[in-house]
């Protein structure tokens, strides 16, 4: 049934009329969404929560119509700058509130979902029929959306064996700036989203957009059987080439469902989160409920003592393995397997933080500050293996040359490291220096855990000192040819593409957008 929209009156009355004057802020109530995890963007005019994909459509033809720009806001995240506003005056559209999910066809394998579903509900409700998605999900499921997902590329839950977000999606209901809604896959041909490729892949022309081509409204992912058993696995290696032959040879051969690895530095910081996990009952219940059996469970409880972390503190860089299966028979082999191609490369160690993680998979939000208070924003590069001993050697001299400033400033930096697709290789490097607290980190964060951090006050020395690191190493990334995931305006898009393929993009979002108003800036567009 379509809704009747309210259109008269000015521009922020006709916003109040389509989705009510509850789902309208403006002033003060906007600080916890005008910022993301590293920081605030211009004043918006207002931020509106539509409740319906046809209240999205009205919103979106009435602030292009007034010539109003908008960006929209899933999760909230993101640290690139993708959602913030890049001039006062704009319309931020939150998607929290298109949050239902629609249908699960389990016959025809897919599941249909509004943009603002998180990973963790769509989980949890695919769970219940003994399904789930490909990849399901990042690390922040428990905010991060399934439109956010798509918009930015993500990768964690069921990447090592299924890809990226955008490998997990089939068909997408895309608002343009008239309003109009654009179905993609096999829905572009009036029948059922049960697939995506019919001719040219118009689904993948919205994945990693960064909402700059259009606003998602719903979209249809593949949905697969849950595999019942899993163990997880870890090694220590005592350099980073030894940790990266041997992600780069596991790889190849597609073993298991999830991975990541961890230097010294920012194992040490899930340590401190360990610890306060580890001290729940409610942890200890999670890891057993997830282990193969009650014998195996424990064991995990168990290495979640004093040797495990010993283990971890003495190692430069880790890698974890969460490994599924049929049945335990197929789990081992695939542990053998990865085991061998360790030999000689790395050490195995308690597997206490891959058992944590698949525990809880969607963690609170405790790693956007860091593990004593410090404000945190992460960056990353992706580049083909034959890239990444060279870069790695940049980036240490890179800090090496920092060291003095970073040190009497308290800035520091950690890496995390993961394997994309068996060419590609993810070197994620996560800033931390000591400054206040911003109203988006109040929001996010459970109160509990703030109030055990140490608090910081104004540091302008050390913020400036991050920015500007930030914006050198992705300078040093796109020297060594990497590209990015989650590109807002945070990483050079069009100004690395060469004349051709940039005019195409810049053609189809005149079409879509022809006025520019939605994510102006986005890509670099």
């Amino acid at each position: 049934m379509t809704e009747t929209i309210d259109v008269a009156g000015s521009t922020l009355e006709r916003l109040a009329g389509i989705v009510g004057a509850a789902n309208l802020l403006t002033g003060d109530a906007l600080a916890p969404y005008n910022s993301d995890v590293f920081r605030a963007g211009a004043v918006p005019a207002a931020m509106v929560r539509p409740q319906s994909v046809e209240q999205l459509q009205a919103l979106v033809a009435l602030a292009t119509g007034a010539g109003m720009a908008l960006t929209v806001r899933g999760g909230g995240a993101s640290y690139t700058d993708g959602y913030i506003a890049r001039d006062e005056g704009q319309l931020l559209i939150d998607m929290s509130g298109l949050n239902r999910i629609i249908t699960i066809d389990a016959v025809n394998g897919h599941v249909t979902v509004e943009a603002g579903v998180t990973w963790a509900a769509l989980r949890e409700a695919l769970a219940a029929q003994d399904l789930r998605t490909p990849f399901w999900g990042p690390f922040s499921g428990l905010r991060a959306t399934v439109g956010g997902s798509m918009s930015q590329h993500t990768i964690s839950h069921g990447s090592a064996l299924y890809g990226i977000s955008a490998d997990s999606v089939l068909s997408m209901d895309i608002v343009t700036a008239d309003g109009s809604l654009l179905r993609t896959g096999t829905a572009a041909a009036g029948v059922a989203p049960f697939m995506r490729h019919f001719g040219p892949d118009l689904t993948g022309l919205f994945t990693g957009d960064c909402g700059a081509l259009g606003v998602k409204a719903r979209m249809t992912l593949p949905v697969i059987a849950r595999r019942p058993t899993h163990r997880p696995i870890s090694f220590a290696f005592p350099s980073f080439d030894a940790m990266h032959e041997s992600m780069r040879l596991i790889a190849r051969e597609r073993i298991e469902d999830t991975h990541f690895a961890l230097d010294a530095a920012l194992s040490q910081g899930q340590i401190a989160r360990q610890d306060r996990a580890g001290a729940s009952i409610g942890m200890a219940l999670s890891i057993l409920r997830s282990s193969p059996s009650i014998v195996s469970g424990l064991q995990q409880v168990v290495k979640a003592g004093l040797s495990a972390r010993r283990q971890i503190s003495a190692a430069k860089y880790m890698t974890h393995y969460i490994v599924e299966g049929f049945d335990d028979a197929e789990v081992r082999a695939r542990l053998h397997r990865i085991r061998a191609i360790n030999e000689g490369l790395g050490r195995e160690i308690a597997a206490t933080v891959p058992a944590v993680v698949r525990a809880m998979p969607f963690a609170p939000f405790y790693n956007v500050l860091g593990p004593a208070g410090e404000r945190w924003v992460p960056l990353h590069g992706n580049l083909p293996h034959s890239a990444v001993p060279d870069f790695h050697k940049a980036y240490m001299a890179f800090l090496q040359s920092r060291e003095a400033e970073m040190k009497a400033l308290g800035v520091w930096c950690g890496s995390m490291f993961g394997a994309i697709g068996s060419g590609g290789f993810l070197y994620e490097i996560a800033i931390y220096w000591p400054d206040e607290i911003s109203a988006y980190h109040e929001s996010v964060v459970p109160a509990d855990y703030m109030a055990s951090l140490p608090r910081h006050g104004d540091n302008p020395a050390a913020r400036a000192c991050a920015t500007q690191l930030k914006a050198d190493l992705v300078d040093l990334f796109a020297t060594h040819g990497a590209t990015n995931f989650q590109l807002g305006r945070a990483y050079p898009y069009a100004d690395r593409l060469e004349p051709a393929p940039l005019a195409l993009v810049k053609a189809i979002k005149a079409q879509l957008d022809p006025t520019g108003l939605i994510a102006p800036g986005n890509l670099g567009l």
